[in-house]
C-alpha cells in the first residue's frame, strides 16, 4: 500500500482545523497509509528582514532534509508560484510516481513565508494549490481534501462527481 506523508511547518491551533484533517486522515486509511510530520517553526520577530526569513527558512529545511533524502520517495513541494493541476491530474501524478516505483509520496508544506529554494529544488514536482490566498492552516485542509479525491479517482469510488 503507497505510504502518503505531509510533512509540515507548525501545528494546528484550532481544533476546527485539527477535526477536518482528522476527518480525511480517517478516510485516507482506506487508500493508503496516511501520516502528518509537523515540524517545529523557526521563530521570527513581528517585522522580520528578509535576511532573517531567509536564516528561518533554511533552519526549517535541515528538518525536512532527512525526508527528502529517503529511497523510492516521490516528493511534492507545495509553492504559491507553482503550476495548478485538476484533480484528475493530481490523482495520475501520484498514480504515475506509484507504478514509476515511488512506494512513498512526500508533500512538503512551509511556514507562512513558504520553502526554501533548496527543499524547491530537491523535490521531484512543485504544485500550487490556487491563486487565491488561503490562511496557511486551510491550505492543509485543502491538500488533505485533494490527496483524499487523488485517490478516490484512481481507485474508481463515487468521491469525485
Amino acid at each position: 500500500m503507497l505510504a502518503v506523508n505531509v510533512i509540515c511547518v507548525g501545528k494546528l491551533k484550532e481544533s476546527y482545523w485539527r477535526e477536518a484533517c482528522a476527518e480525511y486522515q480517517k478516510r485516507l486509511a482506506a487508500y493508503c497509509r496516511f501520516s502528518v510530520i509537523e515540524l517545529s517553526e523557526a521563530r521570527l520577530s513581528q517585522k522580520p528582514t528578509e535576511g532573517e526569513i531567509a536564516s528561518a527558512l533554511s533552519r526549517e529545511a535541515k528538518l525536512m532534509e532527512p525526508y527528502i533524502a529517503q529511497k523510492v520517495t516521490f516528493s511534492v513541494a507545495l509553492c504559491v508560484e507553482a503550476p495548478q493541476l485538476s484533480s484528475e491530474q493530481l490523482s495520475q501524478k501520484i498514480e504515475a510516481a506509484a507504478v514509476g516505483g515511488a512506494g512513498t509520496v512526500n508533500f512538503f508544506i512551509g511556514s507562512s513565508f513558504g520553502l526554501s529554494d533548496e527543499i524547491k529544488r530537491a523535490c521531484d514536482f512543485r504544485l500550487g494549490l490556487s491563486k487565491l490566498t488561503f490562511p496557511h492552516q486551510l491550505a492543509r485542509v485543502i491538500l488533505f481534501e485533494q490527496i483524499y479525491r487523488a485517490l478516490s479517482i484512481s481507485a474508481g469510488a463515487k468521491y469525485h462527481k
